[in-house]
């Protein structure tokens, strides 16, 4: 039996048609992307133009359009987030000159909203707005290790994405990783994502305690001084969880 597709869904469908390998699109490849007949395809891009969700330049190729960008910039763990980070994220990088990043946690992936660039550091695989699984890097262990307990539970249980020898994929292995990072205050993802890169991750609080986002630097691995990482990533993610309205005897009830 064919289930027929509400009109929120069609609509829905023509913007997940766009991704970070599609950020542009024709009429045909949205109609194929979206899985909608080109007459029903044609007549939603048509709205979601007009509205401002999309833009058509002038070789009739549709681009995400800056109304839909407007009204993502509201969400409260992304720009208003981004722009209180900000001055902490700036001054870790000027005391590491490496990749540092801001993430939050979405289902069962970390999202980055923030990314500053080294100019020597390693390469990473990080733009903003990339997802990743929580497993395999620092600011997913640090969002995963304060993440509800049955949360916890489910994710380990896999199955865990692999991308290096390295990744944690092993479920008993990663609950003791998820406890040392608890216990330590910080995560720190060694050769995880590629063969030559170590982060360093602190989780960010908000008021109460909540963690609500995570702050990295992720460098050489070849080079990396934990020791020395450590205490620029905690001050950068507490200077980030006070601006936010965190306070350190809310670190009790967390």
């Amino acid at each position: 039996m064919t289930t027929t597709r509400s009109a929120p869904d069609r609509l829905l469908s023509v913007l997940a048609a766009f991704d970070h390998e599609h950020p542009a699109l024709s009429l045909t490849d949205i109609s194929r992307r979206a899985g909608l007949t080109l007459t029903t395809a044609h007549r939603l891009v048509g709205a979601l133009t007009e509205w401002g969700a999309l833009e058509r330049d002038a070789t009739g190729v549709y681009h995400v359009g800056l109304r839909l960008w407007e009204v993502a910039a509201l969400a409260p763990r992304g720009l208003a987030l981004r722009q209180v980070a900000l001055p902490y994220l700036e001054d870790l990088y000027e005391a590491t000159h490496e990749n540092v990043q801001l993430a939050v946690r979405d289902g069962s992936d970390v999202v980055y909203i923030e990314w500053l660039s080294g100019r020597s550091s390693v390469g990473v695989h990080i733009r903003v707005g990339a997802r990743w699984p929580l497993h395999a890097t620092g600011v997913g262990l640090a969002l995963l290790a304060h993440g509800e307990p049955e949360f916890q539970e489910r994710y380990c249980a896999g199955p865990l994405a692999s991308f290096t020898p390295h990744t944690l994929t092993d479920p008993a292995r990663l609950r003791r990783e998820l406890a040392e990072v608890r216990r330590a205050g910080v995560a720190v993802s060694n050769r995880q994502v590629t063969d030559d890169a170590l982060s360093v991750a602190a989780p960010v609080r908000g008021p109460g305690g909540t963690v609500v986002a995570a702050a990295s630097v992720v460098v050489p691995q070849i080079h990396a001084r934990v020791a020395v990482l450590v205490p620029a990533v905690r001050l950068a993610a507490r200077g980030i969880s006070r601006a936010l309205g965190w306070r350190p005897e809310d670190q009790q009830r967390c």
